[in-house]
């Protein structure tokens, strides 16, 4: 150990004037905070003889001013999407709509009528806001909301099934992410899960052959996040409401991504919506807010009044209810549907239904400014995802700006486009850096130029 490079090492007063006028916006805490951080990363490289010399003032300023702008830089903060995974789960699934978006900062900003009824001036219920729009959208009865579709389940279940056995396809025994598995949270609920079929095929025979005295329910899960194709057969949901009402049974149905909207026209094949289930006869229907419904995450649950009146009353709602702003948000998205604004005023329909024309004139316009600034970029025929565990094995034809980088690996520049202030978050294939047009916005075109045309270095 060298106690002169020890002796040399600045004092944290000698650094606060030129780090604050390198950070000009942060607080004098931070500033002092990160100083003291930076001269103590010093000492201790110091003692253990790591740091041949001390570093000149400018350098340890940088050093610390970086760390500022770190410290300073909130975690949860806007990404561009660049992979063309439409509902990417690790960047928040569904993007709200402008006014979805807005009602949910309103709802934040002000008092609102979260549980006030303006009628009577007495208490209201924070459910209303959205039950009579989903019961109006799929013709239910009733409607219920809660934090998140494992949440419905959870609450179905526990609720309605305690202590008996729920009957379901061996096939449909789905896990999502975080490892939430259908048998687990039936064990979790109190009920016992009575499998029946194979892994492949399940006819109503074997429901019906399965029902006992301590069967409580018949319930389908939609596999939205895998298929089995080939030799396979399954009961409708048709089938299984008419048995389980001719035993005195209810019959639920977990549609997991939910939809409202008839996506055939996308060119997106077999998904079924939320109005469909209840049609066939399905007494309880749980499904995602932010998935391909397109609005905030919750657990939406439509169904019958009857069944739905013991969810509401049931202790464990209190737990798993909803907040002021994913209400407000939620109800914005709803009234798109209503209104019939949604195929174009919510984000995730829009990119499902955004054309192979439309995508391949804006890769040509985003290749044509980073080939302004020196970038080799290309259009190339790509396929997009949906994403958030719906609509497995289908993609949807896209186009990309392929680029190929001149001055660092491929890896590199996917790192340093992660490490932006605003995140860039692009995919690497054919050897090349793809930035899907499907996911990204005509708005964030020149950002996304200026970031890869400094991370290319």
């Amino acid at each position: 150990m060298d106690k002169a490079l020890l002796r040399n090492i600045p004092k944290v007063d000698e650094l606060l004037a030129p780090v604050r006028a390198l950070c000009p916006n942060a607080s004098s805490a931070a500033v002092t905070a990160a100083v003291r951080r930076t001269l103590d990363a010093l000492r201790e490289s110091v003692l253990s003889g790591e740091a041949p010399e001390i570093p000149e003032t400018a350098a340890l300023c940088a050093l610390a001013a970086d760390a500022v702008r770190r410290a300073e830089t909130p975690s949860l903060r806007p990404v561009i999407n660049a992979t063309g995974v439409v509902l990417h789960t690790n960047l928040g699934r569904a993007r709200l709509s402008g006014r979805a978006a807005k009602a949910a900062a309103d709802a934040a900003e002000h008092y609102s009528t979260l549980e006030y009824d303006v009628e009577s001036g007495g208490r209201g219920s924070r459910n209303a806001h959205v039950e009579a729009l989903l019961c109006r959208l799929t013709g239910a009865e009733s409607a219920l909301v809660v934090n998140n579709n494992a949440a419905a389940v959870l609450l179905l279940l526990t609720a309605l099934t305690a202590g008996g056995e729920v009957v379901v396809s061996r096939g449909e025994l789905v896990e999502i992410g975080g490892s939430f598995r259908v048998p687990e949270i039936m064990s979790a609920c109190g009920a016992t899960l009575r499998e029946v079929g194979t892994t492949n095929k399940t006819r109503a025979a074997d429901y019906a052959a399965a029902i006992g005295e301590h069967t409580r329910a018949l319930m389908k899960v939609h596999t939205s996040n895998y298929r089995i194709v080939g030799f396979t057969e399954s009961a409708s949901r048709e089938e299984l409401a008419a048995l389980a009402h001719s035993r005195g049974l209810p019959f639920f149905e977990d549609l997991g991504s939910g939809s409202l909207f008839d996506l055939e026209a996308f060119g997106i094949h077999g998904e079924p919506t939320l109005q469909g289930s209840v049609r066939a006869g399905a007494d309880a229907v749980t499904c995602s807010g932010d998935k391909l419904l397109g609005g905030p995450q919750a657990g939406i649950l439509v169904g019958k009044k009857s069944c739905l009146d013991v969810l509401k009353r049931h202790p464990l709602l209190r737990a798993l209810r909803v907040d002021k702003m994913t209400l407000a948000a939620l109800e914005a998205t709803l009234r798109a549907y209503a209104d019939g604004s949604a195929a174009s005023t919510l984000p995730t329909l829009a990119m499902l239904a955004a054309s192979t024309e439309e995508l391949r004139a804006q890769a040509r316009t985003l290749c044509e400014k980073l080939t302004e600034r020196g970038i080799s970029a290309e259009v190339l025929a790509e396929e997009d995802a949906v994403g958030g565990g719906s609509v497995p094995a289908q993609t949807l034809p896209g186009f990309a700006a392929a680029v190929t980088p001149r001055h660092c690996r491929m890896d590199e520049l996917a790192e340093r486009l992660r490490q932006r202030e605003t995140p860039v978050v692009a995919r690497i294939a054919h050897e090349r850096l793809l930035l899907c047009l499907r996911t990204l916005r005509p708005e964030e075109y020149d950002e996304l130029v200026r970031a890869v045309a400094e991370s290319d270095r």
